[in-house]
C-alpha cells in the first residue's frame, strides 16, 4: 500500500510504499497527487519513501509505476527515493538514466536529507 506524506511543501509529493503495493494505490492515492502537482506547479518534486516492510508490486502496480513515468516524462524535476534494499538502489544505479528528471538515492536514515533535497 501507498501512504501520503503529510508536511511536504507545495509541489511535492511523497509517499511512503508499505507492504504489497497494488494497482489501486497508483489509481487512488499516487496518479491523483501527482496530476494535482503538475496542474498547479508544472513540474513536480516526489518523494518515495521504500520501508523495510515493503513487498513489492503487483502486476498491475508495476505496470501502473511505468506508465505514470512515461505519462508525462517532462514535468518531473527532482525525484528522491529513501530505501535500505541493495536491490533497490542497485537498480535506481543502473536504470536511473530512464528515470524522468533528477534522481537521488538516500538512505533510510537520511530521510531528513532526502526531504530537504527535494524540496530545495
Amino acid at each position: 500500500m501507498l501512504e501520503v506524506i503529510q508536511d511536504l511543501p507545495e509541489g511535492v509529493v511523497g509517499v511512503e510504499a508499505k507492504g504489497k503495493v497494488e494497482d489501486g494505490d497508483y489509481r487512488d492515492i499516487l496518479v491523483p497527487a501527482i496530476e494535482a502537482a503538475r496542474e498547479q506547479h508544472g513540474k513536480v518534486r516526489f518523494l518515495y519513501v521504500i520501508g523495510d516492510d515493503y513487498d513489492g508490486y503487483t502486476l498491475g502496480a508495476a505496470w501502473d509505476d511505468m506508465k505514470l513515468g512515461v505519462r508525462h516524462p517532462a514535468s518531473y524535476e527532482r525525484i528522491a527515493i529513501v530505501t535500505d534494499k541493495d536491490w533497490m538502489r542497485h537498480s535506481i544505479t543502473v536504470f536511473g538514466w530512464m528515470i524522468p528528471g533528477d534522481v537521488r538515492v538516500f538512505g533510510t536514515g537520511e530521510l531528513a536529507d532526502a526531504r530537504e533535497w527535494v524540496s530545495a
